[in-house]
């Protein structure tokens, strides 16, 4: 039963109603907004940004190498490294100078449990399960607190990263059928007669749930590939007048470790979902875009050399990618390890030369601006060695 305290609460965290409640009127403090797409299960790196300029990558991947020329030829970036064909959108963002693939890089983590590595990725720890609260979340609290809710997940509760005592709000479709117009009309008319916070929490929360229907989110199938609906929605969000600064968005379908494919297979899928998404995002923020950045980031690569199933095992070393019209893209990122046999972590992976933190770092104090203090203290604790990674953005 839903009586008021839970309504008030649903209200407050944005979780019980699955849709949440801003305080509409309030004014923006700052026109930068953040979006973190998660993806979940360990995206293969190696296919996704091809080192096809490195001499052991064909021999080391077999069948799983991406092609050069031909059908199904990878999208070049410089003189190594290619986007896969299932990348077009996010290859035209490279060309424009709004993409930065990143690659070789990896959170503190060097095991290869899904559960350890998103637990490592989402609280910016150095080992699993340290923390119970999210960088983002920390970070989101050392900003003036303009509005109720700094941040938003686009799921029915808020992923790890966004947890803690900052208030963050959440969105998700609901599967339950529509209520009448009639029955909103009068449950407001006998809120504001005998409860007025109650009568607020309904009307704000009508209010937020009706920005994000407008983006057409009653399309919402495709399962946990459906990324382009969620990516609409979250723009919707992040550029109203009165909404959050920073949103999550999660996405699975990445642990391929069996029948990956390259031109088909559920890596290919899962890479079109991607593309697909962020070009939605982009195309719902319109002009909100220049002052945007996007991190796409999962919990850990995959194994260099294919599986005897025609997958990839979990691995170590990984790709992630910023965009957005604030990044300085146009080029990758990465101290390259290369992938001869030798040069492997544990002889079987991609040896990380990045740490993520200090991207994550980087995007939080010259994008939001988030104090270096904060950072270290609050969001990565023990992490001073890792500087913020600098010349992510435009000056």
């Amino acid at each position: 039963m839903l009586n008021r305290r839970h309504l008030l609460a649903g209200a407050t965290a944005g979780a019980a109603l699955s849709f949440p409640v801003f305080a509409f009127g309030q004014a923006q403090t700052t026109d930068k907004r953040l979006l973190v797409i998660i993806l979940r299960g360990g995206m293969d790196g190696l296919s996704a940004v091809a080192p096809i300029g490195d001499p052991h990558y064909a021999g080391l991947r077999g069948r799983l190498a991406l092609p050069a020329s031909g059908d199904g030829a990878a999208l070049r970036l410089d003189s190594t490294f290619s986007l896969h064909a299932n990348l077009p959108k996010m290859h035209t963002l490279y060309g424009a100078g709004e993409l930065l693939p990143i690659h070789a890089c990896a959170t503190a983590y060097r095991e290869r449990s899904h559960f350890d590595a998103q637990n490592v990725l989402e609280t910016g720890a150095v080992a699993p399960f340290a923390r119970t609260e999210g960088w983002l979340n920390k970070a989101l609290g050392a900003l003036p607190q303009s509005r109720p809710e700094m941040g938003m997940a686009l799921s029915a509760q808020a992923p790890l990263i966004l947890r803690g005592q900052t208030a963050v709000a959440t969105w998700s479709p609901s599967a339950l059928p529509d209520v009448q117009t009639d029955t909103i009309d009068r449950l407001l008319s006998l809120y504001e007669a005998r409860d007025p916070a109650l009568a607020n929490a309904l009307q704000s929360a009508m209010s937020a749930n009706g920005i994000a229907m407008s983006s057409g989110a009653d399309d919402m199938r495709g399962g946990a590939r459906a990324i382009a609906p969620l990516a609409r929605i979250a723009a919707r969000f992040l550029k109203s007048e009165d909404g959050p600064i920073a949103a999550v968005v999660e996405t699975g379908g990445w642990d391929t470790h069996a029948n990956q494919g390259i031109a088909q297979g559920p890596l290919a899928r899962a890479l079109t979902a991607l593309d697909d998404g962020l070009d939605a995002f982009k195309q719902e923020m319109g002009p909100a875009w220049a002052n945007t950045v996007v991190i796409i980031a999962t919990e850990f690569g995959r194994t260099a050399v294919p599986n005897g199933g025609g997958g990839t095992d979990h691995g170590t070393g990984a790709a992630a990618f910023l965009a957005g019209g604030a990044v300085r893209g146009g080029r990758v990122l990465a101290d390259w390890p290369g992938v001869a046999r030798a040069a492997l972590h544990e002889g079987r992976d991609l040896r990380p030369t990045i740490d993520l933190r200090g991207v994550f770092k980087g995007v939080l104090a010259d994008h939001l601006r988030v104090p270096g203090a904060a950072l270290e203290r609050d969001a990565f604790p023990d992490s001073s060695a890792v500087r913020p990674t600098q010349g992510l953005l435009r000056a």
